[in-house]
């Protein structure tokens, strides 16, 4: 079996998903939205305890850089992960921060 390989395109993208993963509050939103939620700012908001405009400036990075997209109902923008298989990246890291029992 051929192993697939990236290309250089891919890895670049790859590499900015994974730069604006990696920030507490980001880790968080995802760690909420990782089941296919679809949340506007001010539920995130409140279930990650930050200011609004702290909220809406970090969505704003995930959803620049490919890991959300979002859908306007009426006044609110709903946010949602793009590839719900990125879930398993934060599960992932969930499982591997753990400590270990012995």
């Amino acid at each position: 079996m051929k192993h697939k390989t990236f290309n250089e395109e891919q890895i670049l993208r790859a590499s900015n998903m994974l730069k604006a993963i990696a920030h507490p509050t980001r880790i968080k939103i995802l760690d909420i939205l990782k089941n296919g939620e679809k949340l506007n700012v001010s539920q995130i908001q409140g279930q990650i305890k930050t200011e609004q405009s702290t909220t809406s400036h970090h969505l704003s990075l995930l959803k620049d850089k490919g890991v959300l997209c979002s859908t306007r109902n009426g006044k609110n923008i709903h946010y949602y992960i793009k590839h719900l298989v990125l879930g398993q990246i934060i599960d992932c890291m969930q499982k591997c921060t753990c400590k270990e029992e012995n």
